[in-house]
Parts: C-alpha cells; sequence; structure tokens
C-alpha cells in the first residue's frame, strides 16, 4: 500500500491509462445493468488520483457508448485483492476487476480471455512480454495496467564528488559503492528487500546473471546461478557496508525517500522517481542495471492486471469498455505521465515519437525485453508472500542463501499441491 501512496502522490495517474489501439468497432452492446467496475483507491492525500482519471474515462466512454452505464467500486488497495477473492468466493463477481493476480481465477475458468474481448488488432497490439505475463496455458487473461520497467537511478552529485560513472558490471557497482562510502553516504547502494516489494530488486539481481524465479518446468529457486547471485550480493555489497545497515528492512518508499535526501547514493527505481525529483530540482540520472559480467541486464516487468469475469455474461459490454480504455484516443486523453508505460505497440510508438515525453523513452525502449515473475502460476500469491518474508535472511551477513533458496522451493512444491 505505501508503495502505492508514494507512486501516486510523487507522479499522479496522468499514464494510467497511456495505452493502445483500436477495439471493438460497432458494438452498442445496450442494457440496463450497469457494467460493475472494481478497482483501487488510495489515500486522500494524493494530488492527482486514480479516482479521477477513473472518473473522467467513465464520463468520456459514457458520451462515445451511451448504452452501457459503468458502476465504479473503489477499495482500498491494500484490501483489493482479498476484496475480490471474497466477492468472486461468494458469487458476487465484478465485471471487470483491478488486481495483483489473475492466474487463480483464470485456471478455474472464471475469465474471459483477450480473443473474446478484443479485435485481432487490438490483441496483438499488446507488447508481447506483457501480453505473455499475462497468459495461462498460451491463452491471455490478464490484461496489463500500471505497467513500469526500473532502471539504475543515481545520484550525480554524489557519484561526481565520488569520482565514479554509472556502472557497467557489478564489479564497477561495488567500486562505486566503496567510493561513495568514502566520501560519507550512509547507503551507498540501496538493496530494497523490505517486505513491500523484495521480490522486484531480488529478481532484478537474478536475471542480471541468467536466473530467475521458475524455468520451464516451475519454480526454481535454488539453482546455481541464483545461489551465486546472493551469496555475491552478501559478500560484496551487504557485509561490506556498501548496501545501508538492514536491507531486509528496506522498503521501496523508504528507499526513494532515502534518495532523495541524498543517503542513497544509487538504486533501482521506476520512472515515477523522476516526477518527484524533477519537482525537487535534484540531481538524478538513471542508465540500465548492469549484468553481472558487463551488458545490460532484462529489466523487471511490473504492472497489476485487469481482469473481465464471465460470471455475469457480459463479455460483449467488457470487451466495448475495455477496448475503448487501451484505445488511441483514451491514450492521447489521459496518457504521457510517470506513473505508468504505454502495454501496446501503438501507443509506445506514439510517446516514442512525442519530445515532450522524452524523459520516458528509456524505460519504455526496455518493455519489450522486460521479464516477469512467475504471474502465470496459480500458487504465486502464496509463494510471493514468502518471497517477500525470506529473501533478505539470505543476503544478510551470517546468511545462508541456499537454505533459504531450498526453503522457497519447498514452500512453492507445498504451495502447487
Amino acid at each position: 500500500m505505501r508503495r502505492r501512496q508514494f507512486l501516486l502522490q510523487t507522479a499522479g495517474l496522468a499514464g494510467a491509462t497511456a495505452l493502445g489501439t483500436a477495439g471493438l468497432s460497432g458494438c452498442s452492446a445496450e442494457t440496463d445493468t450497469p457494467l460493475k467496475l472494481l478497482v483501487a483507491s488510495y489515500d486522500k492525500s494524493v494530488g492527482s488520483s486514480i479516482g479521477d482519471q477513473w472518473g473522467s474515462l467513465i464520463a468520456a466512454f459514457k458520451k462515445a457508448h451511451p448504452g452501457i452505464d459503468v458502476a465504479l467500486e473503489r477499495v482500498p488497495f491494500a484490501k483489493l485483492d482479498q476484496t475480490l477473492a471474497q466477492r468472486v468466493k461468494d458469487g458476487r463477481a465484478p465485471d471487470i476487476a483491478q488486481s495483483n493476480f489473475f492466474a487463480p481465477y483464470a485456471e478455474d475458468g472464471k475469465l474471459y480471455g483477450a480473443s473474446d474481448l478484443f479485435d485481432v488488432r487490438t490483441e496483438g497490439d499488446f507488447i508481447r512480454s506483457y501480453a505473455e505475463a499475462g497468459m495461462v496455458n498460451r491463452v491471455q487473461y490478464g490484461l496489463p495496467f500500471l505497467a513500469s520497467t526500473p532502471r539504475l537511478f543515481y545520484n550525480k552529485a554524489l557519484f561526481k564528488q565520488a569520482r565514479v560513472k554509472a556502472p557497467r558490471s557489478w564489479a564497477e557497482l561495488r567500486e562505486a559503492a566503496q567510493a561513495l562510502k568514502a566520501i560519507g553516504v550512509p547507503t551507498p547502494y540501496g538493496l530494497q528487500l523490505g517486505p513491500e516489494a523484495a521480490e522486484d530488486e531480488a529478481l532484478a539481481w537474478l536475471l542480471a546473471d541468467g536466473g530467475g524465479y521458475a524455468g520451464l518446468t516451475g519454480y526454481d529457486f535454488a539453482n546455481p546461478s541464483n545461489i551465486d547471485t546472493l551469496t555475491w550480493l552478501r559478500d560484496n555489497l551487504v557485509k561490506p557496508g556498501l548496501a545501508g545497515p538492514d536491507p531486509k528492512s528496506l522498503s521501496r518508499t523508504d528507499a526513494y525517500a532515502q534518495f532523495l535526501g541524498g543517503r542513497i547514493g544509487m538504486m533501482i527505481a521506476h520512472p515515477v522517481l523522476m516526477g518527484a525529483a524533477d519537482k525537487a530540482e535534484f540531481p538524478y540520472a538513471h542508465a540500465p542495471f548492469p549484468k553481472k559480467l558487463g551488458g545490460i541486464a532484462p529489466p523487471v516487468g511490473l504492472n497489476d492486471w485487469l481482469m473481465a469475469f464471465k460470471q455475469n455474461g457480459r463479455r460483449e459490454q467488457c470487451g466495448t469498455f475495455l477496448s475503448y480504455l487501451y484505445g488511441r484516443k483514451s491514450a492521447t486523453a489521459y496518457g504521457g505521465g510517470q506513473s505508468a508505460l504505454p502495454v501496446t505497440g501503438s501507443a509506445s510508438d506514439a510517446l516514442r515519437k512525442d519530445r515532450r515525453q522524452r524523459p520516458m523513452w528509456d524505460f519504455i525502449d526496455q518493455m519489450p525485453q522486460a521479464q516477469f515473475q512467475p504471474t502465470t502460476l496459480g500458487s504465486w500469491p502464496e509463494v510471493r508472500g514468502a518471497v517477500r518474508r525470506r529473501i533478505g535472511e539470505a543476503v544478510a551477513k551470517d546468511g545462508s542463501p541456499k537454505a533459504v533458496l531450498e526453503a522457497l522451493d519447498a514452500t512453492a512444491a507445498r504451495a502447487e499441491l
């Protein structure tokens, strides 16, 4: 929840619907029953709230499709997944819902696939990496929403003072961290392995050395590459005090605040951080996260999901609304901010040609290479919780990467059963 508050407090939701092309043309689907839409709500201190964006979008949709009413319900983000699960269990599923997870519902046959909702052109317009992350048994059920990819942000003033440049390998990252420590930076590298989003930070490092959470046959935590990666982090960043006092307690929200306060020299972060840094006139830059031995690592893909439930038989209306949401007109009207990236090729191309969106270009260019958590596995919600609780222990000064990863494999095996 605190992660979402930070994202929205610092940049608003101007890009929440920066998505892409035409949908189901000529589809009226008139009905007297409103289309039920369940989405997240956020803290009232948020400046440009998602509530305002949904309201504007629904008003525009209603004008274009007067025969379809939309009943919007907002649930606090921290309770969204639980609320949705209970509604589905009680036989009261909404027509369209936002969630962190989609695979459990897809496995139970409760969702419409993308081919049920969109015409061929619109379905094929989703960026392939994001579309595949939304698939179960080769059918796309999860529709990416609030998408992002991270890069390595660094404090330009501190880097200049320490006489270092953006690292292009892990050895250079360690050397830069040592130089930052030498000039008194409390946390040279912000290793965010706290319970807020530890799975994102850990996956970025694992991908950078050829590892990950799962392989072709399912979960695979305790593979040699993963063990080597976490061992390197423990021995080269945590033990020498280059990753702050307690990485397993460092949340993304706190890391962003410390970075903007000059207490963290570099860290993995998402484009939303640019809005806060620009507002504060903070001297930052960003670069691709490096592979261990050099080169550009695959970026982590991050997003929420929208999904359409079958229970109420509203396929046509769901398709009409979602096609409008992901259409070029909506992208033009509501897109172009730093809260989210466009998840369709056409919208990405449009933003890539807009010089006003230049700060987003590097992030947009990464999206086709993005790799994801094992969102296609129905057990991932349970396993993700275990990763958040345990992964930080692996890189503690006295931690055992092998033992922690083997324990995660055991947890995953039980969850699959």
